[in-house]
Order: structure tokens, then C-alpha cells, then sequence
């Protein structure tokens, strides 16, 4: 697994949580929507925002899964993550036309200054971690990702910091001719993403709403993200 995420850029965690959590998280999820899963003249917007910053109930479960822990301690080195209590933002997609204009390749900012301000640079405080809580086909706007394009963006960061547009810009040209994979799943399923692994948001052209949690994680140490041959 930790050859796997250093070698494309991302792991994918199977099961990571239950899929009876995740079901359960979702539903509660719907209650906090203007707009319902079972009529679709609700479904309004292609992409709504809700987010779990508590982690009561089946959002701690999930949060806390062992199996992402594990994965974790493989990738980042004993102590080398700090632990979440939530999962943080969710987007939902729905299957609307026109779709939204949010689906540029890019990497998340991941470096804050000591003002607040958060940048892209190439020592890395976080690392991405995605979770599905709804099924993700092809068809139900997964998030695609460059692989291997990990390698390229630590070369083409150099040592400046970046804002998201400049960072945006840079990081699709270095990685234009990488293969794309798609963050496919079952609810439960967790993504394992590394911080310079390049990615975009995809157009839903299925039926069923997609919900899918995108937490950072923080590292104690980039060192293990910067080093050459591994990054």
C-alpha cells in the first residue's frame, strides 16, 4: 500500500469504515440539504456544500476508522499525522445541467503562514484524504486524478509559494500527460491522497446525488513527502 501511494500518488482504502456507517452518515446529511433524495425537482444546484466539524456519531466512526489510521501510520511514519475528530467539508453532486465550473486541475493549498494564510508550497503540512459517502461509479462525478503527477509538481514547485490560481496553472501543464484514474467506490471507501498528487473535480452524467467528504490531514513532518525519489 505505502509503494502503491508513493508510486501513483494516491491509495485507495476499501471498507475503511462500514458501508451501514456511511449510509447512516449520509442520511443525516439529507436532513441538512434543502432538498431531498427521493424528488429531483429538488435537486437544484449542480454542487451543494454541507460539512461534519463535530464528528458526533457515525461521522466520528468514520473519522476514527482503524483501517485509515493504519494506512496512515504506513504512509507518514509513527507520529508523522495528527489524528481528525471530523470529517470536515462535503460536497454533494447532483446531476444537473449545466454542471459547475469548479472541475480545474489543480492541488490543495497546503501550507500555512503565520498570519493564516494558506498557499501551496512544496513542504507540505497536509495531505488530502477523501471519503465516499454515497456509491461513486464513473458516471457519478468521481474525482479524477493524475497519477504519478506527484513527481512532476515536486519538481515544478521549486521553492516558491504559490496562491491557488498560480499554483492551478502550474501544476496542470507539469502534469498534462499523466494517466487519469477516477476516486471510484462504496460508501466507506476512503482515498488516501498525496499533496502534490494533481486532481479535479469530474461533471455528474449519472442519476443518483454523490457525497463524498474531503479532509485535510495534518502532518507532523513534510520531510517524508520532499524527499528525493519518493515525492
Amino acid at each position: 500500500m505505502v509503494d502503491a501511494f508513493f508510486a501513483d500518488g494516491f491509495v485507495k482504502i476499501p471498507e475503511a469504515a462500514p458501508r451501514e456507517i456511511a449510509d447512516a452518515a449520509r442520511a443525516l446529511l439529507w436532513q441538512r440539504l434543502d432538498a431531498s433524495p427521493d424528488d429531483p425537482t429538488t435537486w437544484m444546484q449542480p454542487v451543494m456544500w454541507t460539512a461534519d466539524l463535530t464528528g458526533e456519531g457515525p461521522f466520528g466512526e468514520i473519522a476514527c476508522s482503524a483501517a485509515l489510521a493504519e494506512t496512515l501510520d504506513a504512509i507518514c511514519g509513527d507520529g508523522g499525522w495528527v489524528p481528525r475528530g471530523s470529517l470536515g467539508n462535503i460536497a454533494v453532486r447532483f446531476p444537473v445541467v449545466p454542471a459547475a465550473e469548479d472541475r480545474g486541475w489543480h492541488v490543495d493549498l497546503n501550507t500555512q503562514l503565520p498570519d493564516g494564510t494558506w498557499m501551496v508550497s512544496n513542504r507540505p503540512q497536509t495531505l488530502l484524504l477523501l471519503t465516499l459517502l454515497s456509491e461513486v461509479t464513473l458516471d457519478d462525478a468521481p474525482t479524477r486524478i493524475r497519477a504519478g503527477s506527484h513527481r512532476l509538481v515536486a519538481a515544478a514547485l521549486g521553492d516558491r509559494m504559490y496562491d491557488a490560481v498560480e499554483a492551478g496553472a502550474l501544476v496542470d501543464e507539469a502534469s498534462a500527460d499523466c494517466p487519469v484514474r477516477y476516486a471510484t467506490g462504496m460508501p466507506g471507501d476512503m482515498y488516501v491522497v498525496h499533496p502534490f498528487t494533481v486532481h479535479a473535480a469530474d461533471e455528474h452524467r449519472g442519476s443518483t446525488p454523490r457525497f463524498m467528504a474531503q479532509s485535510p490531514v495534518l502532518l507532523a513532518n513534510s520531510a517524508r513527502f520532499t524527499t528525493p525519489g519518493v515525492a
